[in-house]
């Protein structure tokens, strides 16, 4: 926390205010071992990016990263086939930024780095290095829907506390005075899909600090798992029934029963990402609504208006006109 208070400080920000508005009393930061809830933490970090205009936090130094820079980043890579590809698109993005940090994904064999370097110039060097690579570890879990289990981190300093106050946030061997800092991690996980899509990254981004840090984001169900496949894997085709088992290694009795206990089935996760898609191409333009009905797989636009107004409510139009307004203009719409 008393790091987060510097870099605020060297931002501009008044701390006794800042407190305030936290509910934080100042006597805390006169006891070493005070520690404060995680919500209150949380709140404190985004009223510091708020009032500092940095996600970094004031630790760069002069260098920011604007708010909505990790928001437009996960936007880039959530479409990506696999976790190595998403990995590889964050790390080009944030390169196009001078914040005198980077990154390197790093694959060998059978297992796989993830490595920081941070200009050794900052202040906050160390917390740089140990949050980069703990978020980064969980942004990636999230992504694909499963823990990505760390082997070993190595840090290129010597511990800053002998308590080591950051030590929970890996739980997996440290290593001190190293030549590079990374997180290496079993590289089979940088094969698996993306499970998450635009609509899941919506609503993660509301509270995704609160997400990144309390670890909830892996362990995704069944729908999701199908959903992956099929977006990764089959783009607008759908595969029958028994395909989608063969991927998941499960006949198709015990598919059909583990969907029902989840109150949904196959076709309805069909219906759902049909929906999605359609709302995903009916923001673009340069798109009519019989092109789009093709694109859905759909030989008649009359079936497709049919099917939108079931899944929404609204004529593929009229959704359209609410939501990202009419670029055709008159639209003639089937009855």
């Amino acid at each position: 926390m008393v790091k987060v208070l510097q870099g605020a400080a060297r931002g501009g920000v008044s701390i006794p205010a800042l407190l305030d508005q936290c509910g934080i009393e100042r006597r805390v930061l006169e006891d070493p071992d005070a520690r404060i809830e995680r919500d209150t933490f949380i709140r404190l970090m985004l009223l510091v990016m708020e009032q500092t205009q940095d996600e970094f936090l004031g630790f760069g130094q002069g260098r920011k990263s604007k708010p909505g820079t990790f928001s437009m980043m996960a936007h880039a890579v959530v479409n990506c086939p696999n976790l190595e590809a998403a990995v590889d698109r964050g790390i080009r993005f944030y390169s196009l930024f001078d914040l005198s940090v980077d990154s390197r994904l790093l694959r060998d064999g059978d297992q796989a780095a993830l490595m920081v370097r941070v200009d050794r110039r900052l202040d906050f060097r160390d917390v740089i290095i140990e949050a980069m690579l703990f978020l980064s570890l969980r942004f990636m879990s999230w992504l694909v829907g499963k823990a990505v289990e760390p082997q070993a981190v190595y840090l290129d300093y010597e511990p800053v506390r002998e308590d080591d106050e950051y030590r929970f946030m890996f739980d997996c061997p440290t290593h001190y005075n190293s030549d590079v800092n990374q997180v290496v991690f079993p590289a089979h996980f940088l094969d698996l899909p993306l499970v998450q899509n635009e609509l899941s990254l919506s609503k993660f981004l509301r509270d995704s600090l609160a997400q990144l840090f309390d670890g909830n984001v892996h362990n995704v169900g069944l729908p999701a798992q199908i959903r992956a496949i099929i977006s990764n894997e089959y783009g607008n085709h759908f595969p029958d029934f028994g395909e989608i088992c063969e991927k998941l290694g499960m006949t198709p009795q015990t598919l059909r029963r583990r969907l029902k206990e989840g109150n949904t089935s196959y076709q309805e996760i069909k219906d759902s990402i049909r929906k999605d898609a359609s709302v995903y191409y009916l923001s673009k333009p340069e798109l009519s609504i019989d092109e789009i009905a093709l694109l859905m797989g759909f030989s008649e636009a009359s079936s497709f208006h049919r099917a939108f107004k079931k899944w929404t409510g609204q004529t593929p139009s009229a959704y359209r006109r609410d939501h990202f307004g009419n670029p055709h203009g008159d639209i003639h719409e089937p009855r």
